[in-house]
């Protein structure tokens, strides 16, 4: 299973893509746990996450969610700013996938 977290400032705008992405993998026979969050939810809710996703809106803060994640075994990165207007939720999975594979990679 993975676990795919969308973060962004106040974790309302991303849950339309989250039914969009669930629905794709759905759709693949994915078994997949996707939701979003806000900004100021993630810490101590990131148990078991494979890829953690930021909005556009908060695209700054990527280094230091980095920072904070990536020690974790997280695969932190920006959803495209045209994905995420178009709420392209196969597109994002596919980000997200492609993510958890290249982190499994490193160990």
């Amino acid at each position: 299973m993975i676990k795919i977290v969308l973060a962004c400032a106040f974790g309302m705008s991303t849950s339309m893509l989250v039914q969009r992405m669930q629905q794709e993998a759905v759709n693949r026979g994915l078994n997949a746990d996707i939701c979003a969050l806000s900004e100021t939810e993630l810490k101590g809710k990131l148990a078991n996450v494979n890829v953690l996703l930021l909005g556009p809106q908060i695209r700054f803060q990527l280094k230091s969610f980095k920072a904070e994640f990536e020690p974790m075994g997280i695969a932190v990165d920006v959803i495209e700013m045209t994905d995420y207007g178009r709420m392209n939720g196969a597109a994002v999975l596919d980000k997200a996938l492609a993510l958890s594979r290249a982190k499994e990679q490193e160990k």
